[in-house]
């Protein structure tokens, strides 16, 4: 289904993303990135929350390293701007780290892990379950990138061949 080097690809993107992401969102007073504009989640920061949250429930079921606690109710509201740029360049580090270990066997065998938003234990093939994770920064980092731009900050270019073969340090 899926390769360990889809899964380095992958983590590649989400560290660039994250960066364009969060370097623009820099540009913006707090006021900006805490504006409600619509989006599921709210506002810039909320949505950011989430997605720092959601990765590191994932990545905590995939490397058995430590997750965010709290839930799904919880996860707009968990991390404050300062945290969000303190610990996000931290977690893409993680995150490429796992993308650079995993094994193909992993990949075809199956995740168990217990869901507290459904309350009971799951059992998904392992596979699927990194996809909705790269699948899910991608949603939502483009709820972002819609709200930053309407808010007049510019995130770099989001297509998969313009990717760097190498991501920066964060600036």
């Amino acid at each position: 289904m899926i390769t360990p080097a889809f899964c380095q690809t992958m983590a590649r993107y989400n560290a660039w993303q994250n960066q364009s992401i969060y370097m623009a969102a820099a540009t913006l007073d707090e006021a900006a990135r805490e504006a409600d504009r619509g989006a599921f989640f709210g506002s810039i920061r909320a949505t950011l929350s989430h997605l720092m949250w959601g990765d590191l429930m994932w990545i905590s079921r995939f490397d058995g390293g430590e997750g965010p606690g709290g839930g799904i109710a919880d996860s707009a509201a968990r991390y404050d701007w300062a945290a969000l740029w303190a610990e996000r360049p931290k977690l893409d580090a993680r995150i490429a780290a796992w993308a650079w270990m995993v094994s193909p066997d992993e990949l075809a065998d199956e995740l168990r892990w217990h869901s507290f938003a459904l309350g009971r234990d799951m059992a998904k093939p392992y596979a699927l379950c990194v996809m909705h994770f790269f699948n899910h920064q991608t949603h939502h980092r483009g709820q972002v990138h819609a709200m930053l731009t309407a808010a007049g900050a510019r995130p770099d270019d989001t297509d998969l061949p313009f990717m760097p073969e190498e991501v920066p340090e964060w600036r």
